[in-house]
């Protein structure tokens, strides 16, 4: 389970950092960045993909109650064509740290690409199951990123967003076939032109 030994090991208020939405078709990239307080942690504190979404909503309203501080932000989809997945996500990123309302002295940051933050890094490979600040930081990434996807659901409904959140499904290829792209698809991305240039059927097994 994450812990707080990385946390210890460094000077100041450290914050984890993660994202969640670099796979998907369609919609932002979201990225969390949390400060926690080593007296009041959240129980139950794992990898967001690891929880049940009741599980990952109850510990988004402890994080938010009990952490020192917590920001959650996204770079849009114009952003992630303009600027390609992993600059975008370092994008969200920056804003989530920026946004805090403690300044970070250090970020441990999930993953094996050093972004440029506001504050020094350590990046940690599988973070999100190994500390504890970048386990409440996925679990706040994807919270909020479901969140919109099922409110973009409702805005452009026929494609089962609330279902796969934009990413790879049959039933998705299916609804982007027969109705073509929605202001939120990555355009940009060979999966979703092969989808509308009729070379991507619903049983491909792509991996997303």
């Amino acid at each position: 389970m994450p812990d707080m030994m990385l946390e210890a090991a460094c000077q100041g208020p450290v914050c984890g950092v993660d994202e969640a939405g670099r796979g998907p078709w369609a919609g932002p990239v979201y990225a969390a960045a949390v400060i926690l307080d080593p007296k009041r942690l959240p129980d139950g504190l794992d990898d967001s993909k690891k929880l049940s979404a009741k599980a990952r909503d109850r510990l988004e309203a402890e994080i938010k109650d009990r952490a020192l501080a917590w920001c959650v932000a996204s770079a849009s989809v114009e952003e992630i064509a303009a600027l390609n997945i992993l600059h975008a996500s370092g994008l969200a990123m920056h804003r989530a740290v920026t946004g805090l309302k403690v300044t970070a002295a250090f970020a441990l940051v999930d993953g094996n690409y050093r972004f440029a933050l506001p504050c020094p890094i350590k990046t940690v490979v599988g973070g999100d199951g190994i500390s504890a600040s970048i386990a409440a930081a996925s679990i706040l990434a994807k919270t909020a990123r479901d969140r919109l996807m099922q409110e973009m659901d409702a805005l452009y409904p026929g494609y089962g967003f609330a279902a796969h959140k934009g990413y790879h499904a049959p039933t998705h290829v299916e609804a982007l076939s027969r109705l073509g792209p929605c202001p939120i698809h990555r355009l940009s991305w060979a999966p979703v032109r092969l989808v509308l240039e009729g070379g991507l059927g619903s049983r491909d097994g792509l991996e997303d």
